[in-house]
């Protein structure tokens, strides 16, 4: 007889963990939504205070390129926070013991698409990143750095996800032909 509690043990901690990224992923939003609205509506009163701070020399605060950079991070978390909603759905059919639905092959090529989403989104706000680094270096003491490149994990989890998908709606599949046939 197996010992079905350690699988138990890892589904209750990827339901964990998965609620916690989803919980810290909204908590980003609102603060990133918030933020958003002062910046655009008090631009001018903001660059005047980084103004102050860092002194003359340093050229007018990239207010724009932050604002756009803001709204492409809202959007990711978004499409992170559904990822990690997905990966719930998953993970409760496998406890349940019936991971071969339908459903779960939908579920995983939703997660690779919003994973993709990702990946494309980071193009833009690395640019834009790049910017605000641009900025940042004129100001004494200042350390900024950007990571720009495709990232390749991300890129190989994505094509991961495209063949899972294919695997779990093959098995689905297999195994209504199969239920059919009996």
């Amino acid at each position: 007889m197996m010992n079905d509690k350690p699988n138990d043990l890892l589904l209750l901690a990827g339901q964990v963990l998965a609620v916690i990224a989803q919980i810290a992923l909204a908590i980003g939003a609102v603060a990133v939504a918030l933020v958003l609205p002062a910046m655009i509506f008090f631009g001018d009163t903001i660059r005047a205070e980084i103004a102050e701070e860092t002194g003359a020399a340093v050229g007018a605060f990239p207010m724009m390129p932050t604002i756009g950079l803001l709204m492409i991070v809202l959007v990711v978390i978004a499409l992170v926070y559904r990822f990690f909603g997905k990966l719930r759905a998953i993970i409760a059919t496998v406890g349940e013991g019936d991971p071969f639905v339908p459903e779960n092959a939908e579920r995983l090529n939703a997660m690779a698409w919003l994973l993709l989403g990702v990946q494309i989104l980071v193009i833009p706000a690395s640019g834009l990143a790049l910017l605000l680094a641009k900025w940042a270096d004129e100001i004494e003491n200042a350390d900024f750095t950007v990571d720009v490149g495709p990232d390749l994990t991300g890129i190989l989890l994505v094509i991961v996800l495209f063949i899972l998908a294919r695997v779990f709606k093959h098995g689905a599949a297999m195994r209504a032909d199969l239920e059919g046939t009996v």
